[in-house]
């Protein structure tokens, strides 16, 4: 088994002292398969595999094999008790969220939910947007189980469904179903604030553990020219983002003013937020 390991480490303290979390990639392949999993452990005896971080920054991690390995002060290890395979399918139609799932190191199948999102109605955006999720998630399995799915798909281990609203004077905004629509929305967003709620979904589709919650982010815009507006419209990408607004797009970024939170919230998938409802969902 070989691979380039990507490892991203907190120090957490405890009751019983301070101990490492861990989440690790493998980004080569196991018999076709990207290896992935995420541990939470103190210092072990190696038995299996082992990553060595250091203790002050971390470093290229090593991968070794059936050796004893006692820590030492310039290093900590962690025992990896099991090695699970993580397959994961997206449930979203979202270039955004496939380009941030990628960046996260992880390899994943798409299965779009097609429900409609409008038969859905909550008063506050954060329980609509997960709500959404859920819906996503349901309409997801549903297809899965009546459907004769390939032998990848039948071996999916999580699947991450995700929605987002953008709420602006304390009206909840959806994707625009016109152009005249985006263009209200984007006239609205000149010179002012919106702020971006995003839902994040991790059913296990082994145990059925579900594990979700919410990130908010709030934009603040320069103003932006009507010739910009009609640039953005007619290109055609508000029709098919929350609120209208797209972030990344080079449009749009010239105009905004500051991000209060995380940039991957507004482009709906929250990083962090991802990666711990994972490890809560194994």
């Amino acid at each position: 088994m070989e691979g380039k390991l990507i490892c991203t480490w907190a120090e957490e303290e405890g009751k019983s002292g301070r101990g490492l979390a861990v989440s690790v990639f493998l980004g080569e392949k196991y018999n076709g398969w990207p290896l992935s999993f995420a541990i939470k452990e103190r210092e072990f005896e190696l038995k299996a595999f082992l990553i060595t971080i250091g203790a002050s920054s971390l470093r290229k991690p090593n991968v070794q094999q059936g050796r004893n390995v006692i820590p030492g002060k310039s290093q900590k290890i962690i025992l990896l008790k099991s090695v699970k395979f993580l397959l994961i399918m997206l449930g979203s139609a979202s270039m955004a969220r496939r380009q941030i799932l990628t960046e996260m190191g992880y390899e994943f199948s798409v299965m779009t939910a097609d429900i409609d999102e409008k038969c859905i109605r909550k008063e506050k955006p954060e329980d609509l947007v997960i709500a959404l999720a859920e819906a996503k998630a349901d309409a997801i399995i549903s297809r899965l189980k009546g459907t004769d799915q390939s032998e990848e798909d039948a071996h999916t281990t999580l699947l991450i469904t995700a929605d987002t609203v953008v709420v602006h004077e304390g009206v909840i905004r959806e994707k625009p179903s016109t152009k005249e629509e985006a263009r209200n929305f984007i006239k609205g967003y000149s010179g002012g604030q919106a702020a971006v709620v995003g839902s994040v979904l991790v059913t296990n589709l082994k145990t059925g553990k579900r594990k979700g919650g919410w990130a908010i982010a709030e934009v603040y815009f320069h103003d932006i020219p009507d010739e910009v507006i009609d640039s953005l419209i007619e290109d055609g990408v508000t029709l098919n983002v929350a609120g209208g607004l797209m972030l990344e797009h080079p449009l749009t970024l010239r105009f905004v003013e500051a991000v209060v939170g995380t940039s991957d919230t507004v482009m709906g998938l929250p990083k962090e937020l991802t990666e711990k409802l994972i490890r809560e969902a194994l």
